[in-house]
């Protein structure tokens, strides 16, 4: 990639945040719509999860071919078909007669997303080459799911009441079109020194992996153990297969020499247990607030702006934090008030009280907001650049392998303990499963933010850094060192 100015980085960070914006904002605006689609459609509990889940499965499924393939074949040429794609499955969505469709569109849609987001940071990261500087676009980054934890209820709500659920899904059109003209005009093209090739057995091997063990456990409270553990026994062979499969691949689609660094492992485990947190979070909540207490989508949303705000509050300040001290600290915030908030809810039934519920979304917030850039920051900035594409995804994979398993496993504790017959009286007490299972997430964060940045960890990075590059990239360094003239 060439070498930009100040203001032309600036804006190509700006046109990647507005790919991260309609992705964000499409989660956020579908959690407050759920309750309306429900009744419209006549889901179960379980045809919610899969509205939610089908997308982010596809998604978690294709994140690491769309970064291999962009930093093969083209950053931006990948970024610009995941938009024309995901802005066409909004529309699909926006038809859809009934809910086996719709959630067939929602496929479509992750099958755009899958380039945009992992594409996205793997573009930010080749032109924000200086630490620092990166770190802090990389806040502004984690501000944009902020903003569309703040806007996404409050928008949400107000299409569903006065236009209907579809309309959430029309909102992706004019941000997509608007983005795709952008980054036709200003994002310039760029790849990886050395191509990659495809992997297709390991690529179906993940879709097995995540397909069965979401499947199943979505489906466990009404399937049976026999069907359960049928699932379970594929998702562990395609594991299995994986583990034994990819070291045996020069250019594996998953590189598993990536977890020899710790904070790369850490980061990639905290974002599974952040992100679980937050689609579980988001879940029980909306259920709650329409369903429980009988409130509209939009004032369902008001109720959530707190968690919103200091979302959209802490996450620039979570990426200036990383940029001039590091990880640590803000994963410390983080853990501490994800925890915290999952304790009150858990174990002092949080929700009953108008109190409680706020101060209970106020920490949610600020220890979401927190947690996002440092997981980023980590994923990319100890990787050489040849492979930011990669990086990026399985970052962005574990977000959506956290983000599935949270709607799925706690989604799956609620229906066991929910009684159709009862549902507002029995809600409260079924849902805390799901609580503690939060509290557990924010536990994790804690411990792992604590064990993952000293000094050995950094160390084992720097090593794992280096066993990357490849000859070729170690060989023009080391000419470059030696005679900056050359090559």
């Amino acid at each position: 990639m060439p070498e930009l100015s100040h203001r032309h980085r600036m804006l190509v960070l700006s046109i990647c945040c507005l790919s991260l914006l309609i992705v964000s904002l499409d989660v956020t605006v579908l959690n407050v719509a759920l309750p309306s689609m429900q009744q419209e459609l006549h889901a179960s509990v379980a045809g919610m999860q899969w509205t939610i889940d089908a997308y982010t499965l596809v998604l978690a499924s294709l994140l690491m071919l769309a970064g291999s393939t962009a930093d093969r074949i083209g950053r931006r040429k990948v970024f610009m078909t995941g938009l024309v794609l995901f802005t066409i499955g909004s529309v699909l969505c926006s038809l859809a007669p009934n809910l086996d469709t719709l959630i067939v569109f929602r496929m479509v849609q992750a099958v755009g997303g899958s380039m945009l987001n992992p594409v996205a940071m793997s573009i930010i990261t080749n032109t924000f080459t200086d630490p620092r500087e990166r770190a802090r676009a990389i806040g502004v980054w984690g501000a944009v799911v902020g903003i569309s934890m703040a806007a996404g209820p409050l928008v949400g709500g107000l299409l569903v009441d006065t236009v209907g659920w579809r309309s959430i899904f029309w909102i992706n059109l004019p941000v997509g079109l608007a983005a795709l003209l952008l980054t036709l005009r200003f994002v310039p093209e760029s790849r990886a020194p050395k191509a990659r090739r495809p992997d297709p057995v390991g690529q179906l091997l993940v879709i097995a992996l995540l397909g069965s063990l979401t499947y199943a456990i979505i489906e466990a409270p009404t399937s049976g153990i026999v069907h359960t553990l049928f699932f379970g026994a594929i998702a562990l062979a395609a594991l299995l297969g994986l583990l034994r499969y990819e070291p045996r691949r020069d250019e594996p689609l998953i590189d598993l020499r990536f977890f020899r660094s710790v904070p790369f492992s850490g980061a990639t485990v905290i974002a599974v247990s952040a992100f679980a947190a937050l689609s579980g979070f988001l879940f029980l909540s909306t259920l709650y607030l329409q369903n429980v207490r009988g409130l509209n989508a939009l004032h369902a949303g008001l109720w959530m702006l707190p968690m919103a705000f200091l979302c959209f509050v802490c996450a620039p300040v979570s990426g200036r934090l990383v940029g001039s001290r590091g990880p640590r600290p803000s994963l410390l915030i983080a853990g501490v008030a994800m925890t915290v908030s999952g304790v009150l809810f858990a174990a002092f039934e949080a929700e009953t009280s108008n109190a409680t519920l706020v101060i209970g979304y106020v920490f949610f917030g600020i220890g979401f907001g927190f947690v996002n850039a440092p997981i980023t920051n980590t994923a990319v900035s100890g990787m050489p650049r040849s492979q930011a594409g990669v990086a990026a995804a399985v970052a962005s994979t574990s977000r959506q392998i956290g983000g599935t398993l949270g709607v799925a496993v706690i989604g799956a504790a609620l229906a066991s303990g929910i009684q159709a017959s009862a549902y507002r009286d029995t809600f409260v007490a079924a849902s805390r499963p799901g609580w503690w299972i939060i509290t557990a997430c924010g536990v994790a964060v804690l411990v792992l933010g604590w064990l993952s940045s000293g000094r050995r960890a950094r160390a084992s990075a720097e090593d794992t850094a280096r066993l990357l590059e490849s000859p070729e990239i170690r060989d023009t360094a080391a000419v470059r060192a030696q005679d900056p003239s050359a090559a």
